[in-house]
């Protein structure tokens, strides 16, 4: 029977993206991969890293978050000016963001649909459209 290193899949995943697998990166991957795709702030990551007893500074994991992003492996979900999600699923896929709670959840495949995309500017290219569709508890 084969044993999986407890850090394996984080590894793995730095190394195909091409990441240096320093502790910090090592770590903050294992809290962001090794369960189900989620979306995460920079602050949120931080506190459970606390919580884990890894010591790792708040400016550590912005920079962490944006050199995964950087190199594929996270996609970052702007919501408001300061306000950035990370999301672990790199897929194209659309966003509910709850203005009560600050919870920033998938739209679910195949309900929202994107037409009349307008022309880009000469010389330049779309490369994505991302939609956040800001929703709040009915009255």
């Amino acid at each position: 029977m084969d044993k999986v290193r407890p850090f394996s899949h984080a590894l793995d995943r730095l190394r195909d993206a091409g990441l240096r697998p320093t502790r910090q990166r090592l770590a903050l991957a294992k809290l962001l991969f090794d369960d189900c795709d989620r979306h995460v702030t920079a602050e949120q990551l931080h506190t459970e890293a606390l919580s884990g007893n890894i010591r790792v500074s708040l400016a550590t994991v912005y920079n962490t978050l944006h050199q995964f992003t950087a190199a594929g492996l996270l996609r970052e979900i702007v919501v408001d000016a300061g306000r950035s999600y990370f999301d672990t699923n790199t897929s194209t896929h659309h966003h509910f963001f709850d203005e009560s709670s600050g919870m920033l959840t998938d739209v679910p495949h195949g309900q929202l649909q994107v037409s009349g995309i307008p022309t880009p500017p000469n010389g330049s290219e779309i490369e994505s459209v991302n939609v956040v569709v800001r929703i709040r508890a009915a009255s």
